[in-house]
């Protein structure tokens, strides 16, 4: 239902907009009304779809800078995730690792699939951690990552722990982020000083 007659005036002038396209349409190819409509679909499935894209324009750049680390100056800066958490997506051995940022975690950990990603062999690990989480305790295996790098800085031989059990992500922990001067959120922001 219309709400008012400012809305009633645009519906008439979008009608009348729409009748003057289709009419020009038909007068300019009354031969090939076939070839018409075909073009008249493709040009009304673009337009659907930038609605759509326009529509969804938040959530699709969030998912495509989810973990992208911005630099300037000794500052690294990242943007809260749709999910309403921080990720950071770090280089581990010449691989991309995206982690949750969790500042209730002591360690690095990292799941299986991702260890397997960055040359472990989970299947061959000791895992003889214990470690507390909110469904019960969880084993973890020690190991060391030759290199891990976030916007540039890159750390050698940094310690972490695989998780013998299932976590969706790797976690990022007071360990890697103590390594920083300090680190802070404003906002949707994360920031991390040198």
């Amino acid at each position: 239902m219309l709400e008012n007659t400012g809305d009633s005036a645009r519906l008439f002038y979008l009608i009348l907009l729409g009748m003057a396209v289709a009419v020009s349409v038909f007068v300019r190819y009354r031969g090939r009304l076939g070839s018409a409509m075909q073009q008249a679909a493709i040009w009304f499935l673009i337009f659907v779809g930038l609605i759509i894209a326009y529509g969804f324009k938040d959530q699709l750049l969030g998912q495509l800078s989810v973990g992208h680390a911005a630099r300037s100056g000794n500052e690294i800066a990242l943007a809260r995730g749709p999910d309403g958490h921080f990720h950071a997506t770090l280089e581990v051995n010449g691989q991309d690792v995206t982690f949750l940022i969790d500042t209730g975690a002591s360690d690095v950990v990292l799941t299986r699939r991702d260890a397997a990603r960055v040359g472990l062999d989970p299947d061959n690990l000791s895992y003889t951690i214990p470690a507390s989480t909110a469904n019960g305790t969880v084993w973890g295996a020690p190991v060391r990552l030759g290199e891990v790098t976030l916007a540039g800085e890159t750390e050698f031989d940094l310690r972490a722990i695989v998780n013998g059990g299932e976590l969706d992500i790797s976690l990022l922990g007071m360990d890697y982020l103590n390594r920083y001067r300090s680190w802070r959120v404003e906002g949707d922001t994360f920031y991390l000083m040198r």
